[in-house]
C-alpha cells in the first residue's frame, strides 16, 4: 500500500501514455520555429524518463496535485486482495504441485505452473477494480471534490456509469489481456526463484548481503519480465478505455493489437514503459523483501 501511494504519479502517467486518448497531448513535445508549430518526436531512451517528469509537471499544473493520485482509491482497495491472492495461490500451489506431481521436489516447471495459476486467479477476481482505476486515471478533468469523499467515493460514479452504459461485461474489459499477462507473472516468479539460488551462499547467514541478494533478485526478475511482456499492458489499457461518442473502438485482444500497430506502429506497444519501470521495480523489490521477511518470522 505504501508503494502504491508513493508511485501513484508514475501509474497515472503510464496509463495515459498507454492510451490513445492522450496521444496528442502527452505523446510528443511541441516546439516553435519560424512561426510554425512543429512536432518533435524524441527517440532517445533517456528522453523517455525526462518526458515522464514533464508529464507529471503538466498534470500537476493543469489538473491540480490531486490528479496525480487519480485511481489511488481502487488501487489501495485492490492491492491487498491482489497481492494476498497471488502470494497465497503461488506459495501453496507450488507445494501442492510438487508433492503430487514431482515427488515433493520443486523445479522450474513447478514454479511456472504455480505462477500461472496465481496469475489467472488474481486477474479474474480483481479485474473490475483495475477497470475502475483505469477509467479514473484517463479522466483529464480536475477532481470536482476533495478530501475523503473524493478519495473513497470517486470510484462509485464510475462504477455506475460503466454498469449503465456497458453492463456487467464492462467491468471485465481487458480480462483477456490480463490472461496474456500471466506470462509476466510466470517469468517473474521463475526468474526470482532462479536468481535467489545464485545468492544461496548467503542465505541463512543473515546480514545485509542476504537481504541485498533477495531484493536484487526481485527487482531484476520484475525488470526482465516487464520488458518481455509489456505490450499486454498497453492492449489491456486500450480495452479498458471509456466509450468515445458512445462507440467502442477496441473490441477484442487481437483486433486491438492489429489496430494499434496499423495506426500507430509497433513502438506504441511500449508507450509508458519508462514510467512503468520506475513504478514496478521498486515496488517488487520492497514487496518481495517484506514477503521473505514474513516467512522468516
Amino acid at each position: 500500500m505504501c508503494g502504491a501511494i508513493v508511485t501513484s504519479p508514475f501509474d497515472v502517467v503510464k496509463t495515459r501514455l498507454q492510451s490513445d486518448l492522450f496521444r496528442a497531448k502527452h505523446g510528443h513535445v511541441a516546439i516553435e520555429g519560424n512561426g510554425v508549430a512543429a512536432v518533435a518526436v524524441r527517440r532517445n531512451l533517456l528522453w523517455h524518463f525526462v518526458e515522464t517528469a514533464h508529464i507529471i509537471r503538466d498534470i500537476y499544473r493543469e489538473e491540480s496535485p490531486r490528479a496525480l493520485f487519480k485511481g489511488l482509491g481502487p488501487t489501495l482497495v485492490g492491492v491487498v486482495p491482489a497481492r494476498s491472492l497471488i502470494f497465497f495461490t503461488y506459495g501453496n500451489g507450488k507445494q501442492v504441485i510438487a508433492e503430487h506431481f514431482n515427488h515433493g521436489q520443486e523445479s522450474s516447471w513447478v514454479h511456472l505452473t504455480a505462477a500461472a495459476c496465481a496469475g489467472i486467479v488474481t486477474g479474474t477476481v480483481t479485474n473490475p477494480i483495475w477497470v475502475v482505476k483505469t477509467r479514473l486515471q484517463l479522466d483529464a478533468h480536475k477532481p470536482a471534490i476533495s478530501g475523503a469523499h473524493s478519495f473513497l467515493g470517486g470510484s462509485v460514479p464510475t462504477i455506475k456509469k460503466i454498469l449503465r452504459e456497458e453492463g456487467v461485461r464492462g467491468l471485465y474489459k481487458g480480462l483477456t489481456a490480463s490472461y496474456l499477462g500471466v506470462t509476466e507473472t510466470t517469468i517473474q516468479w521463475v526468474l526470482y526463484e532462479r536468481l535467489k539460488r545464485l545468492t544461496a551462499g548467503t542465505q541463512g547467514k543473515g546480514g545485509p548481503m542476504e537481504w541485498l541478494g533477495m531484493v536484487g533478485s526481485a527487482g531484476a526478475a520484475k525488470c526482465v519480465a516487464t520488458l518481455i511482456t509489456y505490450p499486454h499492458e498497453v492492449l489491456r489499457t486500450r480495452l479498458r478505455q471509456p466509450l468515445v461518442n458512445g462507440k467502442v473502438k477496441y473490441t477484442g485482444l487481437w483486433q486491438t493489437l492489429r489496430l494499434v500497430v496499423a495506426e500507430e506502429g509497433a513502438r506504441s506497444l511500449y508507450g509508458g514503459l519508462s514510467a512503468h519501470l520506475m513504478r514496478v521495480i521498486p515496488n517488487a523489490a520492497v514487496m518481495f523483501f517484506i514477503y521473505e521477511a514474513a516467512l522468516r518470522i
